[in-house]
């Protein structure tokens, strides 16, 4: 039998281990690739059969009014389909199940990721080719114009070097080939209310943070290394500099962005929220839907974009 101090110094030691995994699990990831292996879209979510994969495809996709107009993921039979940054899969659910591709490759940094994607695809009856790419390098490896059609969906904010991989998704790229993309959105209600009042008037020191760096603690959990937001005339001027002729398709709208939607009126009464967050949210008009718009282009989260190769 145990001794009483045995006992003690045994829960002691016990906790002190307890601690130290804690402090662990809650250790901030260092890397795109950690993280990314933590956190995904579908939160791990396992699969039971290709019904509840497309329940959810569909569920997921509905959250952002307009998205599958701007990112189809239909139309590309007898086409070869690269999704740059493909998470566990969910875009490829799309593709295998809406189109014909010729060959459907799938690239990300998480090989956990990767491995998800491989279970769900396989229920659909589809086997892509998936290929972990490395987060300090650009580079992508497969020959010149050898893809007609690059998918990138949420994933050039979080990269080190967004310009770097656009040239990549130029090269590889073959003559009348097409990307679209769809990156965070700063003329956003995501951004003039969510991030510019919302977050940081609920801290105490929020008043102090920028509006970028709010707007970044609020998309994919305070820990994401690398989210960026961009204007449309920054999106335009990036995709230049790689070699592409970009048209802004338009903006999804978040199911979040509607329901914050009221607390507009509470930020437009706020005397020391910026001029520009107030105006945005001052000159929103509605469809028909109750999705906000400014001036002709709706104001969500997501802006999406078509590249093509130009000259």
């Amino acid at each position: 039998m145990l001794s009483g101090r045995t006992l003690t110094r045994k829960a002691v030691a016990l906790a002190r281990r307890a601690a130290g995994v804690a402090r662990r699990l809650k250790r901030r990831p260092r890397t795109s690739q950690e993280f990314w292996s933590t956190y995904n879209v579908t939160e791990h979510r396992r699969f039971r059969d290709r019904d509840e994969s497309l329940r959810y495809f569909w569920w997921r996709s509905e959250q952002y009014f307009d998205y599958l107009e701007h990112m189809p993921v239909e139309g590309q039979d007898g086409k070869v389909v690269l999704d740059y940054g493909c998470g566990p899969g969910h875009d490829l659910v799309g593709f295998v199940e809406y189109s014909r591709p010729s060959r459907i490759i799938g690239m990300d940094v998480s090989p956990s990721s990767l491995s998800e994607a491989r279970d769900r695809l396989g229920l659909h009856g589809a086997q892509p080719e998936l290929m972990r790419i490395d987060e300090g390098t650009a580079r992508l490896p497969l020959p010149d114009a050898s893809i007609d059609y690059v998918h990138c969906s949420g994933v050039l904010h979080h990269v080190p070097d967004a310009l770097a991989v656009l040239r990549e998704f130029r090269r590889v790229l073959r003559p009348g080939g097409q990307s679209r993309i769809m990156v965070y959105n700063y003329e956003s209600v995501w951004l003039h209310l969510y991030a510019a009042h919302m977050l940081r008037s609920a801290e105490p020191d929020g008043s102090r943070r920028t509006v970028r760096e709010a707007f970044r603690r609020s998309t994919d959990t305070e820990d994401c290394p690398i989210s960026e937001v961009w204007t449309p005339a920054q999106v335009s001027d990036m995709a230049i500099q790689a070699g592409f002729a970009c048209r802004h398709l338009g903006n999804a709208v978040s199911v979040h962005e509607l329901v914050i939607l009221p607390r507009r009126f509470d930020a437009i009464l706020n005397v020391d929220l910026e001029a520009e967050h107030r105006r945005f949210l001052l000159g929103l008009s509605f469809d028909r839907r109750g999705v906000p718009y400014q001036g002709d282009r709706a104001a969500g989260i997501d802006g999406c974009y078509l590249l093509e190769a130009s000259g």
